[in-house]
């Protein structure tokens, strides 16, 4: 299995057998180190429902066919627009072709500007996979909460993309005691340097978390992490 990071919470995942992208934002996104009209995927996950978050999503499940996989008021908005989309809660799992999805909790909002109107679309969400027996959490959008544990120490996670960002989310000093709590091997910071107001040192994190003895990765936009690597 490849992850590659494409910018700020964007994750591209391709497990051998399956494509699958987390919040593809890149039109818009002066960061991207992709074009929406170059991913070709089978399923995409959405933690929540901003536009910085499900920025392409319709363009990319309208154009590959794709399934939308989401908490179910934000699955409904895209399956009342033509596409396919499975629409789950927090704490339920499924066991799809690709893996295991469990939707976790997360501390955020999640809405939509439609025709000037926000609309709102359920609750946000952090993504737990296990692939073959490897674990990813991707946290989305969220504060710091103690429940953190909970998720880490149920699912042993073995890597995790957690957001750094601050303002719109915990910053990094926060994100330290995250990563910490969820007791991950290895640690990917997203969510930061996108926009100014969310400009942060992803190496200055990933050293601080080496001093926890975890495994800090920041990545630049279009780098990528492989399993076999990440398991030695």
């Amino acid at each position: 299995m490849k992850l590659t990071y494409l910018g700020h919470s964007c994750v591209y995942l391709d497990t051998g057998d399956y494509r699958l992208i987390i919040d593809p934002f890149l039109t818009g996104n002066p960061k991207a180190a992709a074009v929406a009209e170059d991913i070709d995927v089978d399923y995409i996950l959405l933690t929540h429902g901003h536009s910085d978050h499900i920025g392409d999503a319709e363009a990319i499940a309208r154009r590959t066919g794709a399934t939308i996989v989401a908490i179910v008021e934000l699955a409904d908005f895209f399956e009342q627009r033509g596409l396919k989309a499975t629409g789950m809660n927090l704490g339920g799992s499924y066991n799809f072709p690709f893996g295991k999805l469990t939707f976790t909790p997360a501390l955020h909002s999640s809405s939509v500007e439609v025709n000037g109107t926000n609309v709102y679309l359920g609750v946000a969400a952090g993504i737990v996979l296990n692939i073959n027996g490897f674990t990813v959490y991707h946290c989305g959008d969220t504060a710091l909460f103690s429940d953190m544990k909970l998720i880490g120490s149920k699912h042993k996670i073995d890597l995790a993309f957690i957001p750094i960002g601050d303002f719109f989310t915990m910053g990094p000093e926060d994100a330290l005691l995250a990563a910490e709590w969820i007791g991950a091997k290895h640690v990917v910071p997203v969510h930061y340097d996108t926009f100014g107001i969310i400009k942060q040192d992803g190496t200055q994190f990933a050293h601080q978390l080496q001093k926890l003895g975890i495994s800090g990765h920041a990545l630049l936009p279009g780098e990528s992490l492989d399993k076999t690597q990440l398991e030695r």
